[in-house]
């Protein structure tokens, strides 16, 4: 059994009423709409840009509201971020395969954990040679950032596209809501933004995913102890776009602490966070850079689970 650090329970709790992230949902929606409506007929390139970074704090933001916040109605939660302002990923199946991801005792499963970037032996084989060495530059952190975002998109869509013919009526109903959303959305681009929307998908939603792949890229690795499968990033100027999720093994092993008291609690008790998670600590992202921008951190197929098409046939 895992032995949090004695935190104060103050740390642990959400305040009633949360002030940092409501503010914070203020200020994406308010910098979206200026950089499309002010910001595109002066500076179309800067402006598409600025999009793209609020996309990805938008993304942060659905992060930090299917865990609970801003309030604890979470029909007034998902409303505040329901806008699909990044495009690709309904919210109600991003939350479904979010939560599922929040299984410590399945993380990096490439069957069992929805965000693993794995893939088990027996599908490794399977591969064609052309997708294997699409896969191994996706491994390397810049290739995670230029053409990570369209195999994740392509992998998740193709695979709720299998669940919805499946008969799952929870993820046919997420897209459905997804699309009553998308539909005007894009419109509001194209004729009220003046942003064509084919650009606008390709340029800031690309971006967005982009800046969202550096902290994904090793977030999680293969290790027999579930607390060393989970990274400490300790610094890094993307950390508030990010909602602080750098320091992504605190909030696994505390997902409900708000995301501007992420810090604060590390800090408490660094030392005991660091040896809780077997030293999976980088100074930065950018230490990361340096180490695996054209370099393989993990290997493609997953080390420890070989699955075959019946499911059986895990290595010892």
């Amino acid at each position: 059994m895992t032995t949090l650090p004695d935190l104060p329970r103050a740390s642990r709790v959400p305040p009633p009423f949360e002030w940092p992230t409501w503010g914070l949902l203020t200020l994406c929606y308010g910098l979206w709409l200026w950089a499309g409506f002010w910001l595109y007929p002066l500076a179309p390139w800067l402006a598409l840009i600025v999009i793209g970074v609020t996309v990805a704090l938008h993304s942060s933001l659905q992060h930090e509201v299917l865990h609970g916040h801003p309030t604890r109605n979470a029909r007034l939660n998902e409303a505040l971020v329901w806008l699909p302002i990044g495009i690709f990923y309904p919210y109600r199946s991003y939350k479904l395969t979010h939560l599922q991801h929040h299984n410590d005792e399945r993380l990096t499963d490439p069957h069992d954990d929805p965000e693993s970037y794995y893939i088990a032996l027996f599908d490794w084989l399977g591969m064609p040679r052309l997708l294997r060495a699409a896969r191994i530059a996706n491994n390397t952190l810049i290739g995670r950032v230029v053409i990570g975002p369209w195999f994740a998109v392509t992998g998740f869509t193709l695979a709720e596209m299998r669940r919805i013919a499946a008969g799952d009526s929870r993820i046919r109903n997420a897209w459905a809501h997804h699309l009553a959303g998308l539909v005007p959305v894009l419109a509001f681009i194209q004729f009220g933004m003046g942003i064509p929307a084919w650009l606008y998908v390709l340029v800031p939603g690309w971006i967005g995913l982009g800046l969202l792949a550096i902290r994904t890229y090793c977030e999680h690795q293969w290790a027999e102890d579930p607390n060393g499968r989970t990274i400490i990033v300790e610094r890094s100027v993307l950390a508030p776009l990010f909602l602080y999720n750098n320091l992504h093994f605190v909030h696994h092993k505390l997902p409900r602490v708000p995301w501007y008291r992420l810090p604060a609690t590390y800090r408490a008790a660094r030392g005991d966070w660091a040896r809780l998670n077997g030293g999976y600590v980088f100074p930065s992202y950018f230490s990361i850079l340096r180490r695996f921008a054209w370099k393989v951190k993990e290997p493609v197929p997953h080390p420890r689970w070989r699955r075959n098409q019946d499911g059986k046939g895990d290595a010892p």
